[in-house]
Formats: structure tokens, sequence, C-alpha cells
């Protein structure tokens, strides 16, 4: 079994590397996309391969994610860094990182990522005996220690965070989900503001 620390630094390492492999994707991407098309739509297509080719990779089973702080600002710099090499704005240009959102009119990752993880609503309107039911609505056992140290961020903690921003509780949020087109326009709101 790995230790807390081998576990951490494989994961520290593991963010590395996939925005390492993403940013030289994304030059890649951007490079050959440059030899095929005219001056004038060359933004809009950029963001297009961005949304088509990098996105899926960089969402990858996002709404499984449990994020701490620390991963949300990596990842949102990570985006930043790909928006602003699309639109040929270097650092000494000034330009604000919400002037560089208006101009490409996408949202940030985690709220993308935010409004994927609550996308749970189609497991609280199964039957009550299904294990994916069962899994998301299910107590821990109260004789269960916790191990020494501070504990990992979990994706239980993460949702009741996002729910948070909604003024909703996991309860509330497991009825509202029983009305799926209330439950759409309330994850359709997360990833607008």
């Amino acid at each position: 079994m790995l230790s807390k620390e081998t576990k951490t630094e494989d994961y520290k390492n593991g963010i590395k590397t996939i925005g390492t492999l993403l940013r030289y994707i994304m030059i890649g991407c951007l490079a050959h996309s440059l030899t095929y098309i005219n001056k004038p739509s060359v933004v809009s297509t950029k963001l297009k391969l961005y949304n088509i080719c990098i996105l899926p990779i960089m969402l990858y089973r996002s709404e499984c994610w449990a994020l701490s702080k620390a991963d949300a600002r990596k990842i949102d710099a990570l985006d930043q860094w790909c928006l602003r090499r699309i639109l040929d704005i270097r650092w000494y240009h000034r330009v604000s990182n919400r002037e560089v959102r208006r101009m490409t009119e996408q949202p940030p990752l985690t709220a993308i990522i935010q409004k994927r993880r609550l996308m749970f609503g189609h497991l609280t309107r199964m039957d009550e005996t299904a294990d994916a039911r069962r899994i998301l609505t299910g107590v821990h056992q109260s004789d269960w220690i916790r191990p020494v140290g501070r504990p990992y961020t979990s994706w239980m903690a993460t949702l009741n965070s996002d729910l948070s921003l909604h003024n909703c509780t996991f309860e509330d949020a497991i009825e509202l989900a029983l009305d799926k087109s209330l439950w759409r326009l309330l994850v359709a709101s997360g990833a607008t503001h």
C-alpha cells in the first residue's frame, strides 16, 4: 500500500504531466490549423478546435473529480493560458483575464466541471433499490474511524459546496432532482455565474 506522501506526489505529478501534455496538444493543433485557415476566421476556428479537440481531453470524467482550491486554480490557469494562446495575447499586452473571457465568451473550466458534477439528477429518479441510488443516498457507518491527518477532499464535500452556492442542501437537491425540468434549470444556472 502506498503512503499518503507517495499518493499526493503521484497526484501532483499527474496534474503537471497532464498540463504539459495538453499544452503540447494545444500548440500542435493551433500550429496545424494556421496553415489551412484564412486570417479573418482564425480566432473563431481556433476556438472551435479548442472546444472540440482540447476541452474533451481536459474534462474527461470531470464529474467525478473532487477538486481542491489549488487544483481548481491550476485548471483555470491552464484554460486561461490556452485562451490567451488562441487570441495571441502575451503578458506585456496587459489584458485582464476577465477581458479574455469576454472576448472568447468561454466560461471558466471550473464552472463547467461544477455543472457536470451537479448532473446526478438521473440517479435520484432511479428506483430506491438500484445500487447507484443506494450509493448516492447511503449513510456512512458510525463506527468508521478516520485515519490520522487531514482528510482528503471528498466528492460529497465538493458536491455539498457546489450546492451551497445555490442555497441548497444535499437532501433538498435530491427532492429538487425528482423534477427533471427544474433540476436542469438549476444545473444550467450553475455554469453562468
